[in-house]
C-alpha cells in the first residue's frame, strides 16, 4: 500500500509544512510603537466605560437597615430562646428616613449575612423532579434530611425549600399604606420550566422542627415566587434576594414606618439581617466594583504605555532585520 502523501512534502516525510508548522498564520510582530498603541487603545475604551459605569452605580439610591439585634426586645439576654419561642411577639416597628429622591420602581430586598447556601449538603438537599411533575411527589431520596415527616413525602422537600425565609414588611408613609409589588419577583424561566403548575405543597412545615414560612397549599409552586427567589440559591455568604417592588416614588426627607415581624432565626449561626430598599439604572443595583475594574484596567494600560514610551525614548533598541525571521526566509535559501 502506498504511503499517504502530505501536504508539501514527499510520502511519508516529516517536512511537510503542517508537521513543521509552517502553515499560512498571522505572526504580528511586537513592535514598540504597536504595544504603546495597544495599551493607549485599551485605556481609552477603557477609562469612558468605567466613568460612566461608576456615575450610574453612584445614582442608585440605597437605605439599608439592619433590624435583628434591634427588633431584639431590651431586656431579652437569650436571643435564640427569643426567636424560637412563639408564645413572644415577633412584631418590630422601624423608621426609615429618605436621603434622595427615589423613582419607582423601588426594589424591596432582604440581605442576609453569614448564610452559607453555596454549602455542599444544602445545595443538594432539593428534588427537581417533584418540584416540576406531581407524579414525582414522592421522588424525596436527595431530599435528606426533610424528606418525609410523618411517614409522607414532603413537597417541596429538603433543606432550601424547608428553610425558606418568613420576614414579612409592610410599609406606611404619611399615614398611608405603600403596597408591595409581589408580582414577577422570581425569573421567569424558574416559574415556566422548574416550578409545576400543577404541583401543590403537601405536608410541607409539619415535622417537628419548623424551618421558616409556611406555603399556600392551594396555589401551585409556580405561583409561590417567594419560594421560586429562594431556592434559586446564593453563591457567596452574604447576599439579597427580591422581596417585592413598590410603584411609589419617594421623595427626600420622607419618613417610612416599617412593621416587620421578626420571625427567621439567624441567632444561632451569628447571622445578619438587614432590610434594603434600592433604586436601580440601566446597570442595575448599586455596584462600584465593574466601574471600578474598568478605570484599573484603563489606568494601568495608560501608566503602561506611558512607561514604555519613556523607555523607548530614552533607551531605544534597534530592532533586528525581519528577512530573517524564519517565515520570511526563502525556502530555497536554506
Amino acid at each position: 500500500m502506498a504511503a499517504r502523501r502530505r501536504p508539501g512534502g514527499t510520502p511519508g516525510s516529516p517536512n511537510s509544512k503542517f508537521t513543521q508548522q509552517e502553515l499560512p498564520a498571522c505572526k504580528p510582530i511586537l513592535t514598540p510603537k504597536w504595544v504603546i498603541s495597544v495599551f493607549v487603545l485599551v485605556g481609552v475604551i477603557f477609562v469612558p466605560i468605567g466613568l460612566v459605569s461608576l456615575k450610574a452605580s453612584r445614582k442608585v439610591v440605597e437605605i439599608v437597615d439592619r433590624y435583628d439585634d434591634a427588633c431584639v426586645p431590651a431586656n431579652t439576654t437569650d436571643k435564640l430562646a427569643y426567636i424560637q419561642n412563639p408564645t413572644i411577639s415577633k412584631n418590630c416597628r422601624r423608621t426609615l428616613k429618605v436621603p434622595k429622591d427615589m423613582d419607582a420602581p423601588i426594589f424591596v430586598y432582604y440581605q442576609l449575612d453569614n448564610f452559607y447556601q453555596n454549602h455542599r449538603r444544602y445545595v443538594k438537599s432539593r428534588s427537581d423532579a417533584q418540584l416540576r411533575d406531581p407524579k414525582k411527589a414522592n421522588d424525596t431520596s436527595t431530599c435528606d434530611p426533610e424528606g418525609t415527616a410523618n411517614g409522607m413525602a414532603i413537597v417541596p422537600c429538603g433543606l432550601i425549600a424547608w428553610s425558606i425565609f418568613n420576614d414579612t414588611y409592610g410599609f406606611v408613609r404619611n399615614s398611608k399604606n405603600l403596597p408591595v409589588d409581589k408580582k414577577d419577583i422570581s425569573w421567569k424561566s424558574d416559574r415556566e420550566h422548574k416550578f409545576g403548575r400543577d404541583v401543590f405543597p403537601k405536608n410541607f412545615q409539619n415535622g417537628s422542627l419548623i424551618g421558616g414560612k409556611t406555603l399556600d397549599p392551594n396555589k401551585s409552586l409556580s405561583e409561590q415566587e417567594d419560594l421560586i427567589v429562594w431556592m434559586r440559591t446564593a453563591a457567596l455568604p452574604t447576599f439579597r434576594k427580591l422581596y417585592g417592588r413598590i410603584h411609589n416614588d419617594l421623595k427626600k426627607g420622607d419618613t417610612i414606618t416599617v412593621t416587620l415581624e421578626n420571625n427567621y432565626n439567624t441567632y444561632s449561626f451569628s447571622g445578619k439581617k438587614k432590610l434594603v430598599l434600592s433604586t436601580s439604572t440601566w446597570l442595575g443595583g448599586k455596584n462600584d466594583f465593574l466601574g471600578l475594574a474598568y478605570l484599573s484596567v484603563g489606568g494601568l494600560c495608560f501608566f503602561l504605555a506611558f512607561a514604555f514610551t519613556l523607555l523607548y525614548l530614552i533607551k531605544p533598541r534597534k530592532m533586528g532585520d525581519n528577512n530573517y525571521l524564519s517565515w520570511n526566509r526563502n525556502p530555497a535559501g536554506r
